[in-house]
């Protein structure tokens, strides 16, 4: 993920200091696409990964978030 956003940002200062081919905007396109993919992809981990406890200790986990938490245990790994 480090080395798409490095080439996002290579190509962004390229094109504000001498613009873009067709095909480097076609990369930096393609590239911001991966780049939000792997971003909501390791978002939704986080989220299914987290157990929201109130100060008392108690678990308040929506039940959603439960549900969705239960289904993703259950996928197969391979």
């Amino acid at each position: 993920m480090h080395e798409i956003l490095k080439r996002i940002n290579e190509l962004a200062l390229k094109r504000r200091t001498e613009g873009l081919t067709q095909n480097e905007n076609a990369e930096i396109a393609n590239l911001r696409t991966k780049y939000i993919q792997e971003f909501r992809g390791s978002m939704e981990e986080l989220l299914l990964n987290t157990t929201i406890v109130d100060p008392k200790g108690d678990d308040v986990t929506p039940n959603k978030l439960k549900k969705a938490q239960a289904k993703n245990r259950m996928k197969q790994i391979w």
